[in-house]
């Protein structure tokens, strides 16, 4: 009967915003599997648009040559959280769009507002659509993509923990030291949290979870718990 009455809630949007390295995504991917919910890293799509517009020969630094090509790219993302897909034009982009070349210009190409515009559109759509409720993680999720979302929760942690997390994803040439992971953080966290459109905020509404001395199984916990209270007081 627990199970069944597990599945029986109505869809919920649970919105999780954070700068990278604070266990966004795999805390999101947790709790939507646990919950039966749908998937949707956002983050994706605009590393998507970005390895577009580098393999078409856009110039990423060119803010109107970006806008004109914005709607161009048909980018699809499959909401499963077991196995979450992204794709561009129809090419399988998951790899692709991971490695350091499109991570190093995703943040003037995610500050054009017409790009903004056209990702913001496709997020709203597909959480809409999401028959069972989703789970989407970004980083103006609660602020500007779903700000009547269900649940709002905004993840940090310590920059020393964030370089750590981050230098431990990355391999083979594209493996950096702590320092050098740290400071190419900051100006990540800086280009985002400064951009006039959308920038990375915590929402008024937002649930602060600090994951700089949490296990990841605790941090899914602590939200699967903060997104089950939120079902039953509604």
């Amino acid at each position: 009967m627990e199970t069944a009455a597990r599945t029986a809630p109505a869809a919920v949007i649970v919105a999780i915003d954070g700068p990278a390295g604070t266990g966004k995504s795999s805390t999101s991917k947790a709790v939507a599997a646990k919950l039966g919910l749908g998937y949707l890293d956002t983050g994706a799509q605009y590393r998507a648009i970005t390895w577009w517009m580098v393999t078409n020969g856009i110039d990423v630094d060119d803010a109107v040559a970006v806008a004109d090509a914005a709607a161009k790219p048909h980018i699809v993302s499959g909401i499963d959280p077991a196995a979450p897909t992204i794709s561009v034009d129809g090419t399988d982009v998951a790899g692709p769009i991971r490695t350091q070349e499109v991570t190093s210009r995703v943040s003037a190409v995610s500050a054009v507002p017409e790009v903004r515009a056209v990702i913001t559109e496709l997020q709203r759509t597909i959480a809409a659509e999401a028959p069972r409720g989703i789970v989407v993680e970004g980083r103006d999720i609660g602020t500007t993509v779903l700000p009547d979302a269900d649940i709002k929760i905004f993840l940090t942690a310590s920059p020393e923990v964030r370089a750590a997390r981050r230098s431990g994803e990355l391999k083979g040439k594209e493996a950096a030291d702590l320092a050098a992971t740290q400071a190419a953080l900051a100006k990540r966290d800086a280009l985002d949290s400064g951009r006039k459109t959308s920038p990375l905020a915590k929402a008024d509404d937002a649930v602060e979870v600090d994951t700089s001395e949490l296990t990841l199984d605790q941090v899914i916990e602590c939200v699967v718990t903060l997104v089950e209270e939120k079902r039953t007081v509604a």
